[in-house]
C-alpha cells in the first residue's frame, strides 16, 4: 500500500495532512499500510458535521436505525476472515483470536440493532390529581469515542453500536497502533446508509485528536477505554469543559484468580493460563494475580509451568501459534522492565520472562511466571499489560479473599473451587464488577454489562441493555389532563 488511507468526515473520505506507517509486530519488516494522522482542524470538522446531523438522526425511526445496524452486522460477519487477519497482523493476536473478536463485533451490532426496537419508557400516576407523568429516554448528543489498541474491533463496536442505536452522532478516534482494523470497520459503517455526519472517523494521535474531542464544546459525552493515567486526564478535562461532558471510563485491572485447595487442578490451570497469558496478556481482564492456597500451591505452580512449556510463541498469523508478539517495542520494554523489578523485589522466576527470536523480527516474549510473590510488591500492585503472571500464596479462603480485594482496581475477579459455599461467598464479597467461578477472568459475553469498580471504571456500564444508561438521557414530562 503506497497511498495513505483516509479519514471519514461528514459522509466523505478525506485526506489528512500527515500519515504514519502501521507496523506488523510479528514481522517489523512488514508495513501494513499508511494511515492518517489527523489535525485538530480535522477533528473540529468532524465534530461540526456530527453536530449538524444530530437533530435529524436523533429523531430517526427505530426501524431505520435497526436496518442500518443490521447491515453493519451482516457485513462484519461476511468479512470476518479479512478483518480478523488484519487485526492479527497489526495487533499481534493469533489468527483464531482475531477472527473470534471480529465475530463478536458483528454480534454486538446485531444485538444493538434489536435494542433499537426495544427502547421503552414509563408512564406512572402523579401524586397530584389529573396529572400524568411520562419518563422517556433521548439521545445524549454527539459522542466522542476513544478506543484502545488491544481490542481493535470489539471495543469500537461496543461503543459505536449503542451510540447509533440510541440516536447519537459519533466522532470515533481509534488507537493509532491499530488503524487498519478501524479503517475496515469504518468502511463498513460508511456504506451502511447513515446520513452524512452521523458517523465520523478521525485517526491520529490522542494528544491531538483526543484532546480536541475533550475540549470541544460540540461534544456532549466521551466514552474512553485505556490506561488509568489517561482516564484521569479525560475525567479532569471533561469536568473542566464548558459545558461539562458526560463521561464513561474503562481503565485498568490487576485481576485476581483465587485457587482453593479443593479446586479441580486441570480446570484451575486452564483458567490461569488462558486468563494470564492468552492474547499475550494484553487484556484489562487478564488474571495478573494468581492467589493460591497452601494445599494446592506447589502442584499448581508446577502444572502451570508445565503447561507454559507447551505453548508456541510465534507469528500471530502462523497456524499452531498460541501466543503472538506484544504490540510494539514500548510494550515489550515495559514487560521486560517488570520482569527485572520482580526479580529485584525477591520474586522467584519459575519460567519464561526473556525476549525471544523468531524467523521474522518481532516483539516476542516468553510468558513469565513468578512465585513467592507478596501482594505488596510492585508486580502485584501495578498493571503490566503483558504475559506476566504472579503467584501469591494464601493460608486459606479468608486470606485469599482479603488479598484478592487488596488492590486499587476492581474489574474482574475469579475463583476456582468445587465448594458451593465458597463460590457463593466469593461472588457476594469479591470487590469487582465481574466475577467468574471456574472460568478465566478474561472472556465475557456481549449482551450483558461490562465494567468494574474502584480505579477500573467510572460511569455507567458498557454493553448489553445497560449501555443505554450512558448513551441516553432521561426526560420526565408532566401533563395536566
Amino acid at each position: 500500500m503506497t497511498d495513505a488511507a483516509l479519514n471519514f468526515i461528514a459522509g466523505e473520505w478525506v485526506a489528512a495532512g500527515d500519515a504514519a506507517p502501521d507496523i506488523n509486530p510479528s514481522n517489523t519488516n512488514d508495513v501494513v499500510g499508511l494511515y492518517p494522522r489527523a489535525s485538530a482542524a480535522d477533528a473540529e470538522r468532524a465534530i461540526a458535521a456530527a453536530r449538524a446531523a444530530f437533530p435529524g438522526w436523533s429523531r430517526s425511526t427505530p426501524q431505520e436505525r435497526y436496518e442500518i445496524l443490521k447491515r453493519i452486522s451482516d457485513e462484519i460477519l461476511a468479512r470476518k476472515d479479512e478483518i480478523g487477519r488484519m487485526l492479527s497482523r497489526e495487533e499481534g493476536k493469533t489468527l483464531p483470536e482475531g477472527v473470534g473478536e471480529t465475530v463478536r463485533a458483528g454480534q454486538i451490532f446485531a444485538f444493538f440493532a434489536g435494542e433499537c426496537l426495544r427502547l421503552s419508557g414509563e408512564i406512572v400516576p402523579s401524586v397530584r390529581p389529573g396529572v400524568g407523568v411520562e419518563m422517556t429516554r433521548e439521545a445524549v448528543g454527539v459522542v466522542g469515542l476513544i478506543t484502545p489498541w488491544n481490542f481493535p474491533v470489539a471495543i469500537p463496536a461496543w461503543k459505536i453500536a449503542p451510540a447509533l442505536a440510541y440516536g447519537n452522532c459519533v466522532v470515533f478516534k481509534p488507537a493509532d497502533l491499530v488503524p487498519g482494523t478501524a479503517h475496515l470497520l469504518g468502511e463498513i459503517i460508511a456504506k451502511a446508509g447513515l446520513p452524512a455526519g452521523v458517523f465520523n472517523m478521525v485517526m491520529g494521535r490522542g494528544s491531538v485528536v483526543g484532546e480536541s474531542l475533550l475540549r470541544a464544546p460540540g461534544i456532549d459525552a466521551i466514552s474512553f477505554t485505556g490506561s488509568v493515567s489517561t482516564g484521569r486526564r479525560v475525567a479532569a478535562a471533561a469536568v473542566e469543559a464548558s459545558p461539562m461532558k458526560k463521561i464513561q471510563l474503562e481503565m485498568g485491572g490487576k485481576n485476581p484468580l483465587v485457587v482453593l485447595d479443593d479446586a479441580d487442578l486441570k480446570i484451575a490451570v486452564e483458567c490461569a493460563v488462558n486468563g494470564a497469558f492468552f492474547s499475550t496478556g494484553q487484556r484489562c481482564t487478564a488474571s495478573s494475580r494468581l492467589i493460591v492456597t497452601e494445599g494446592i500451591h506447589d502442584r499448581f505452580v508446577e502444572a502451570v509451568a508445565e503447561r507454559l512449556k507447551g505453548l508456541v510463541v510465534d507469528d500471530a498469523l502462523k497456524a499452531g501459534t498460541h501466543i503472538g508478539p506484544v504490540v510494539d517495542q514500548s510494550q515489550l520494554d515495559q514487560n521486560l522492565k517488570y520482569v527485572a523489578i520482580a526479580k529485584d523485589e525477591g520474586a522467584r522466576l519459575v519460567i519464561g520472562g526473556d525476549r525471544l527470536n523468531r524467523e521474522t523480527p518481532g516483539f516476542y516474549m516468553a510468558p513469565a511466571l513468578f512465585a513467592d510473590v507478596d501482594n505488596r510488591m510492585r508486580v502485584a500492585r501495578e498493571e503490566i499489560f503483558g504475559p506476566v503472571g504472579v503467584v501469591i500464596r494464601a493460608k486459606g479462603y479468608d486470606e485469599a479473599l482479603a488479598i484478592a480485594n487488596d488492590t486499587e482496581f476492581g474489574l474482574s475477579s475469579g475463583i476456582c473451587t468445587t465448594s458451593l459455599k465458597h463460590a457463593q461467598h466469593f461472588k457476594r464479597n469479591a470487590e469487582a464488577g465481574m466475577v467468574m467461578v471456574n472460568l478465566p477472568t478474561a472472556g465475557v459475553d456481549y449482551h450483558v454489562p461490562f465494567g468494574g469498580r474502584k480505579g477500573s471504571s467510572y460511569g455507567p456500564r458498557e454493553q448489553g441493555a445497560y449501555a443505554k444508561e450512558f448513551y441516553t438521557t432521561v426526560k420526565t414530562s408532566y401533563t395536566l389532563a
